[in-house]
């Protein structure tokens, strides 16, 4: 499928897809802790970035991480001119992705290595629903990407909008219930990207 076909089959669509190199994937329902965490982040960054001349958008608006790669961010940022736009976002400057058992991998490994190469993109934090951590994959003036790992409390450093994000405001009123039948553990899976792995996915950018 061509990426002008995705895009006129994803407007008469009624499931949101992604697409990846003329592959699409449909895209799974969410859960309420999910949609809270959203809400929270969204409203966390908001007074950050009006300021700033940007705006949040928050899950249904494109970003093309690349030719061949459109997808749906939980949240992104988008400043200036690249926040004027109707449907596409193509220069975002922060991605916020709410993972879940089932997007973990495709978060902190394909979309970790397709957010990252866009040039604009200064902040790409991975919240995780089950309990209370975050990745934070940051680039610096010069271009170096930095990863921060939150677990349990603590604050992320946006210095692309001039403002901090803390897990108390993310997790804020989201209830983290024991586990259900057939959920794994969040304890007992690999839940990180080890810094070993996360050199090796950076190369020469990092």
């Amino acid at each position: 499928m061509t990426l002008d076909e995705y895009l006129a089959f994803e407007q008469k669509s009624r499931v949101r897809h992604e697409y990846v190199k003329g592959e699409v994937f449909a895209m799974s329902g969410t859960t309420t802790r999910h949609n809270l965490i959203v809400q929270n982040v969204a409203r966390g960054l908001h007074a950050a970035a009006r300021p700033r001349r940007c705006r949040v958008f928050v899950e249904s608006i494109w970003l093309r991480a690349a030719e061949d790669r459109m997808y749906y961010p939980d949240i992104l940022v988008a400043c200036g001119a690249a926040a004027e736009v109707e449907l596409i976002v193509e220069q975002p400057t922060l991605v916020v992705e709410v993972s879940s058992p089932s997007t973990r991998s495709t978060d902190r490994r394909e979309k970790l290595d397709a957010y990252r190469q866009i040039p604009s993109l200064r902040a790409y934090l991975i919240v995780a629903q089950r309990h209370r951590h975050v990745l934070a994959y940051t680039r610096s003036g010069a271009g170096e990407w930095q990863r921060t790992e939150l677990a349990g409390a603590g604050e992320v450093s946006l210095d692309c909008l001039g403002t901090t994000l803390g897990l108390d405001a993310i997790y804020d009123d989201v209830p983290m219930p024991p586990l259900t039948v057939g959920e794994p553990d969040p304890d007992e899976v690999e839940m990180d990207v080890t810094e070993e792995q996360f050199l090796a996915e950076v190369g020469d950018d990092y």
